[in-house]
């Protein structure tokens, strides 16, 4: 029982978060008020998402594709520690829009 601890505990060292970002407009600054964050959403996958793709529309979120600023794709500690927990069954990841104000 030991050894799982540890090996589970390695494991979740081991992993990391990963971000992905995707930058459509370099005139305004995702970091400044210019940029306001206009749709957060959990996207749930299935062993390990193998032959699974989430899509979100971001021109409609934002009212045309000209007021996209970034989009990002986030895997979370929280979102790795469910993968962990669930031997990959089950693995969410974070989307965010960011729009022009």
């Amino acid at each position: 029982m030991k050894k799982f601890i540890l090996v589970a505990a390695l494991s979740m060292v081991a992993t990391g978060c990963a971000q992905q970002t995707f930058v459509m407009s370099s005139e305004v600054s995702a970091t400044t008020n210019d940029a306001l964050l206009a749709k957060e959403q959990s996207q749930h996958f299935f062993i390990d998402g193998i032959a699974q793709d989430k899509e979100i529309d971001a021109a409609a979120v934002c009212g045309g594709a000209d007021r996209v600023v970034k989009v990002e794709v986030q895997q979370t500690f929280t979102n790795v520690v469910l993968d962990v927990v669930t031997f990959g069954i089950y693995t969410p990841r974070e989307a965010r829009v960011y729009c022009k104000s």
